[in-house]
């Protein structure tokens, strides 16, 4: 799965997956019905958005402000956290991602590209 990825240290993201996850983040954000699962690139390899969130559930960060907005934006009811300031973890917003991101796959269909490249790779058959 995305076992090339950083670990976390103790719950924290480095810098490299802070930025991933903030890609993640953005392409779910720009992502349309009807299309396939956003992809995002990492040291040459393309994962799924849903590989990402699901990587960052540990993680124990709090989120940057400037991203909040496209988590929140999408919840039910209003956010409201445990801290004084309402902070949300990475982690928390990585649940709700994945949430999203599974619901909207299956809305969708499998909705990865490889189900729609496989659609083209069959062999044909001739009739006999």
């Amino acid at each position: 799965m995305t076992n090339f990825l950083p670990a976390l240290h103790e719950g924290h993201a480095s810098i490299t997956l802070q930025n991933l996850f903030r890609d993640a983040l953005e392409a779910y954000d720009d992502w349309g019905a009807s299309m396939p699962e956003p992809l995002v690139a990492f040291e040459g390899k393309l994962l799924p958005i849903s590989d990402v969130f699901e990587w960052m559930k540990p993680c124990t960060d709090i989120m940057p402000a400037n991203l909040i907005g496209i988590v929140t934006d999408r919840l039910n009811k209003p956010w409201s956290g445990d801290g004084p300031l309402d902070e949300m973890t990475v982690s928390t917003a990585a649940r709700v991602m994945a949430v999203l991101t599974r619901r909207q796959l299956r809305d969708f269909g499998r909705g990865s590209i490889e189900v729609f490249a496989e659609r083209f790779n069959h062999p044909v058959r001739a009739n006999a």
